[in-house]
C-alpha cells in the first residue's frame, strides 16, 4: 500500500487548519502520480498538489493539499483522529 499513516505532529495540525492539507507518511518508492492515485480512490477528494520529502529518520513524507474545503478535515474524521 503507498499510503503508510497519517503524520499526526503540531505542525502538521496548523497546516490542516490554515491551508487544508494533509501530512502521510508513504512508501519510499512512491511517487506523486501513485500517491494522488491512491489518495483519489481511497478518500474520493480533488487533490490540487503533493510536495514530499524525505525526514532525517528515512522516511518519506507527502504534503498533499486539496481543493475543496475543510476536504483534509474530513478525511482526518473518517479515519478517526480528529
Amino acid at each position: 500500500m503507498t499510503l503508510a499513516h497519517p503524520l499526526v505532529t503540531e505542525k502538521a495540525m496548523v497546516l490542516l487548519e490554515n491551508s487544508n492539507q494533509l501530512s502521510f507518511v508513504v512508501e519510499k518508492e512512491a511517487g506523486k502520480a501513485t500517491i494522488k492515485a491512491a489518495m483519489e480512490k481511497s478518500f474520493g477528494k480533488k487533490i490540487v498538489s503533493i510536495n514530499t520529502m524525505m525526514t532525517s529518520k528515512g522516511n518519506k513524507k507527502a504534503v498533499i493539499t486539496f481543493e475543496e474545503k475543510n476536504a483534509a478535515e474530513e478525511i482526518l474524521s473518517q479515519l478517526g483522529i480528529v
